[in-house]
C-alpha cells in the first residue's frame, strides 16, 4: 500500500482505490478484529463471491495471526524497529555480508 491508501482504509466502503474484493476482505478485517457482530449473513454471501473456502480460511487465519501479533507486541512495549536486533537471523548464509565488508 501506498501512503495515501493508507487514509482510505477507514473509510474503504466509500473509496473507489479497492476492488470489491478488497473491500469484502476489509469488511471481514473489521469484524474480526472490532466487531463480530459484523460477519452477518451478507457479509459471508459477498465474502463468498470472492472467494474460495480455502481462501477464505487463510484469510481469516491471517487476519487473525497479524492482529494477535499486533496486539503481543504491544504488551511488549516495543516500538517499531524494536524487534529483531540481530538482522542477519535468518538470512541465508551465503547472502550475509562478510566481516571483511566491515558489517557483522
Amino acid at each position: 500500500m501506498t501512503e495515501s491508501e493508507y487514509g482510505d482504509l477507514t473509510r474503504f466502503r466509500e473509496s473507489d482505490r479497492f476492488s470489491p474484493r478488497e473491500r469484502a476482505a476489509l469488511a471481514w478485517t473489521e469484524a474480526i478484529v472490532l466487531d463480530a457482530s459484523l460477519a452477518d449473513d451478507a457479509l459471508w454471501a459477498e465474502l463468498h463471491q470472492h472467494f474460495t473456502e480455502p481462501e477464505l480460511v487463510e484469510l481469516g487465519f491471517f487476519i487473525a495471526l497479524t492482529l494477535g501479533q499486533q496486539r503481543w507486541i504491544k504488551t511488549l512495549a516495543l516500538g517499531h524497529g524494536q524487534v529483531l536486533g540481530d538482522r542477519l537471523t535468518g538470512v541465508a548464509r551465503a547472502a550475509r555480508p562478510t566481516e571483511a565488508s566491515g558489517a557483522a
